[in-house]
């Protein structure tokens, strides 16, 4: 570690502990801060030096005081902040936990001696730099050294010292904090202490999961709704990445379960995390099936549980069913507007009445697997022996591939949201409308909230089951899964409900907090200016963050990773997925012990995958501001908290982390935050009626996706400056879209997407994952497999057509027909997928 400069250590000072809620109290009487060599120093309470922040998201600051407390504190004075062409002289602070710049108000023209009294200040937790660069200056310019920082909530500042010696013992300093801690135990979550007002909430108690599910109807006590509860997992063992009650279907055994397990990465198997009130329709989440390079792996007991998924639902008397036309064909009034609101069902009662007349119940129920991946990449993910249901053997479904981008790529365009807004520390100027464009960051956004859209559609209207994954099922599949469940049900768009829907799909499915967000931070995310020789300082800054330029060949990039998993052993068991040797999926900690021992964050693992959900909640609050309880500003600190490392909710990895590590007595409830300030986070336009035959007021809200629009207020922007006016939007909203967001359709009897080798859509008899693996068989048969080495049996290298394991498809006429507008597709007579979700039920509009 870096030790400090003398003339910093002598700055070490005795003074009162901040008034403040992010405290940087530390149980022990004596520690040692990384990078520094001197011990702390005690602080005493000093009345007269007692003063409150100054920022409002400290409302709860008031009894919050703790004196008497062993702190690391550094403080150098006459430091100068830039912020958004606005610069204050102030006093540094760089605490345990916290970097803290405190100032006096400038002086008025009515008063002008600044006043004394109340000091604002500026607190930065560590965990949320997401960048720091460190720019000394030659003596002979006689200008400051600035250390610059952007954080993880759009915030950028730069620092200015006279003194190089003060300024390298402060930007080491910093260093230290934030990526040299060595271990999550030293995160501040395990430090703070709650005040008075967050003490009388217990966070942690509020999502019962046996609770949340009676609310659906299920229990050991009540009617058979065709599910029931699991203690399969109550120790973990059975699925480590799984919550301890499982729901699965009642005519599925435990033993079922336990043999079918094995096909699913890391053992997710198919379960449900929502059963609709009123037609009894479930979405279900699970990860991707270990089909093999052939797709000829297969498991009984894996389809036994999906089908007795999708044959679970027995109608509420009285619900009703889809409406069919004449010819039969299912009668959407929504889709039929096509608009992207359910509120757009036809309002006049002659129009109504008429359309009734001319329609029919009993709607035979279509089932949907969703795999929110692009085709192409289930398909490469066939090379480590994983890829998505061959639906041979799941005839009462029908597949759809969503086309959602992976990890890496959502990382890559929130970096260039970043440089975006590159240089706001010293000027005010707007942001890079180019970049943002270039961002693809509300394409992704939209592209999310239509399949959120289309799963409750096909729940909510269509009456269908939907099973959703994607790669291991805690990325996509977690975004999907909230979101459509935010559409379909009022309760999780209440305050209590929504903290229970991040409880139940986010932190006890569990997504990958921990390796999503860094929060110990990278050396690679500091940077000393001119210190390097060489080298392309851009592309080193983007391999800093883990970026990757290009997105190549989906075959050769998976080729050349399966190069190295014949070649070597391969112990993480990671998923492959396209332009990456694995889906950012790290493998799995062992208990307790191995998991307190992550050191090091790999930027590769990292992705702003919750991030976006909240944006896409953002996005419905804004469509719908009237069926929601809670507010923006709810949105946008739970965003904060999500890195600031305060609370404990955010820490782990998974529901067994937590229980295994004593979450729940170590550190607190971001909730409690919450729920002790509830006034602060309630829309005042909340409306909570719901009556399906009032227009406005109905129980499903869907997102029109034309309309999305940039987060401003998260970037501490106008509306005007990010998004435009109506008449002059910026360059930067998306158009309106033009794909469907279904890229890729398969049946029993018919597959429709783009195929293996890039080429335009096409209607194949044979699996399109069978001729991708035709190709990938090709690019493998020149491998070196070691004698040692498992390889795939001798008939695996014959052309997947011509093995009898897997009878050729047959395309349905009728299907072909109404795909194509019953016109020749000009491409060789291949089928126009274009076409096919253009006009069937598929699309999404």
């Amino acid at each position: 570690m870096t030790e400090l400069p003398l003339a910093m250590r002598s700055s070490l000072v005795k003074g009162r502990k901040h008034s403040h809620n992010r405290n940087d109290a530390t149980p022990s009487s004596e520690q040692t801060v990384p990078g520094c060599s001197c011990r702390s120093v005690s602080w005493m309470k000093s009345k007269s030096q007692r003063h409150v922040s100054r920022t409002e998201q400290q409302h709860e600051l008031a009894a919050n005081t703790r004196w008497g407390l062993t702190v690391w504190r550094i403080q150098v004075d006459n430091v100068t902040l830039h912020k958004k062409n606005n610069s204050i002289t102030g006093t540094l602070h760089v605490a345990t936990h916290h970097l803290i710049f405190a100032h006096y108000p400038p002086a008025s023209a009515d008063s002008p001696a600044p006043a004394k009294g109340r000091a604002k200040e500026i607190w930065i937790t560590y965990p949320m730099i997401a960048y720091c660069v460190y720019r000394p200056m030659p003596a002979i310019l006689r200008q400051d050294h600035a250390i610059r920082i952007r954080c993880r909530d759009f915030t950028f500042m730069a620092f200015h010292f006279s003194d190089e010696a003060q300024a390298r013992g402060v930007y080491d300093s910093i260093k230290a904090l934030t990526c040299g801690l060595g271990s999550f135990n030293k995160l501040y979550a395990f430090n703070y202490k709650s005040p008075e007002i967050e003490k009388a909430v217990n966070g942690w108690q509020i999502y019962d999961a046996r609770k949340e599910y009676k609310r659906m109807g299920i229990s050991p006590k009540g009617a058979d709704r065709g599910w029931r509860l699991s203690n399969i997992n109550s120790d973990y063992t059975y699925s480590p990445t799984y919550p301890a009650l499982l729901v699965v279907p009642s005519s599925v055994s435990d033993n079922v379960l336990k043999h079918g397990k094995e096909y699913r990465s890391r053992y997710r198997i198919p379960a449900l995390t929502y059963l609709h009130p009123v037609n009894n329709c479930s979405i279900t989440r699970s990860s991707q099936p270990k089909c093999g390079m052939f797709q000829d792996k297969r498991n009984p007991q894996d389809e036994r549980l999906v089908a007795a998924i999708f044959s679970t639902s027995r109608p509420v008397s009285g619900a009703g069913m889809p409406l069919l036309d004449a010819d039969g064909q299912l009668f959407d009034p929504d889709m039929q507007q096509g608009t992207g609101s359910a509120e757009s069902t036809p309002t006049s009662t002659e129009s109504t009445s008429r359309q009734s007349s001319d329609k029919i119940y009993g709607a035979q129920q279509r089932n949907f697997i969703v795999d929110a991946r692009p085709q192409v990449n289930a398909v490469a993910n066939q090379a480590s022996g994983m890829g998505s249901e061959n639906m041979e053997f799941y005839k009462d479904a029908t597949k759809e591939y969503l086309g959602i981008a992976n990890i890496h790529s959502m990382r890559e365009s929130l970096n260039k949201v970043f440089e975006a807004f590159a240089h706001t520390d010293y000027t005010d100027i707007g942001p890079n409308q180019d970049l943002l464009t270039k961002s693809k960051w509300l394409e992704y956004i939209s592209l999310v909230l239509r399949g959120s859209s289309l799963v409750a559609r096909q729940v909510g209207i269509n009456h269908s089951h939907v099973l959703i994954h994607c790669s291991d099922g805690w990325d996509r599949t977690s975004q999907i899964s909230a979101l459509s469940q935010l559409c379909l049900d009022p309760y999780y768009r209440t305050l209590e409900g929504f903290i229970v829907l991040v409880e139940k799909d986010w932190v006890s499915f569990g997504h990958m907090f921990r390796h999503r967000s860094g929060y110990l931070s990278s050396d690679k995310w500091f940077e000393i200016e001119n210190e390097r020789v060489g080298g392309n300082r851009k592309a080193d800054n983007s391999a800093a963050f883990g970026s990757k330029s290009g997105s190549g060949n989906a075959f050769e990039n998976v080729l050349s990773s399966a190069r190295g998993f014949f070649s070597k052993k391969n112990d993480s068991k990671e998923s492959v997925d396209v332009n990456d040797v694995g889906d950012g999926a790290p493998a799995i900690p062992a208990p307790t012990s191995k998991s307190a021992k992550h050191t090091v964050t790999n930027v590769k693992e990292t992705s702003p995958i919750f991030h976006q959900f909240l944006d896409a909640t953002y996005q419905m609050l804004r469509q719908h501001p009237n069926r929601f309880e809670f507010n923006e500003r709810f949105l946008r600190r739970l965003f904060y908290h999500l890195y600031s490392c305060q609370y404990g909710t955010f820490l782990w990895d998974s529901e067994r982390d937590r229980v295994q590590e004593h979450a729940y007595d170590r550190t607190k409830s971001v909730w409690d935050y919450f729920l002790s300030r509830r006034e602060m986070w309630l829309n005042e336009q909340y409306d909570p009626t719901v009556d399906d035959k009032v227009p406005g007021k109905e129980r499903i809200i869907l997102p029109d996706t034309t309309k999305v629009k940039w987060w401003h207020e998260l970037f501490g922007r106008t509306d005007l400056e990010m998004n435009g006016t109506a008449h002059a939007p910026t360059a930067s909203l998306p158009k309106e879209p033009r794909d469907p967001i279904v890229t890729g359709i398969e049946t029993s009897e018919v597959s429709i997407g783009p195929a293996a080798n890039g080429s335009s859509f096409a209607g194949q008899g044979a699996s399109a994952f069978t001729n991708g693996a035709a190709r990938l068989t090709a690019g493998l048969g020149s491998l070196s497999l070691g004698k040692t080495s498992s390889s795939a049996p001798a008939s695996r290298a014959q052309s997947p057509q011509t093995k009898e394991s897997l009878p050729p498809r047959t395309i349905d006429e009728k299907m072909v027909s109404a795909a194509t507008n019953n016109e020749p597709d000009a491409t060789n007579g291949r089928l126009s997928f274009s076409a096919f979700a253009r006009d069937n039920a598929f699309r999404d509009t």
